[in-house]
C-alpha cells in the first residue's frame, strides 16, 4: 500500500478510513477489505515512541460477512496484541 492510500485511508479496495481508537496510548485504525466476498480481519496500529510514529500492520485469517463485524474484531485483536506485545510489536 502506498504511503499517499495510507494517509487518506483508502486501501484493498476500502473507501474511506475509520476513525482511530485509543488504547494504553496506542491507536487502533480498524482496515478490514474485502476478500473473496468476505471481510478479512485488519488493522494499523500506531504509537509515538522517541518523537517518532511506529506503525505496525495487523492483518489476520479471521473473515467476517459483514463491515461492521469486521471493524470490532479488528479493533479487539489489536487491543489483545497491545495487551500481549506492548511496546515490543514494534
Amino acid at each position: 500500500m502506498s504511503i499517499l492510500s495510507r494517509l487518506f485511508g483508502k486501501g484493498k479496495g476500502e473507501a474511506a478510513a475509520a476513525e482511530p481508537e485509543e488504547h494504553k496510548g496506542f491507536f487502533i485504525f480498524p482496515e478490514p477489505y474485502s476478500d473473496a466476498g468476505v471481510y478479512r480481519v485488519a488493522a494499523r496500529i500506531e504509537k509515538e515512541i522517541g518523537g517518532e510514529l511506529k506503525t505496525h500492520s495487523l492483518v489476520r485469517a479471521d473473515t467476517c460477512n459483514d463491515i461492521d463485524t469486521a471493524k470490532s474484531l479488528s479493533v479487539m485483536k489489536a487491543v489483545q496484541l497491545i495487551d500481549q506485545m506492548g511496546e515490543r510489536l514494534f
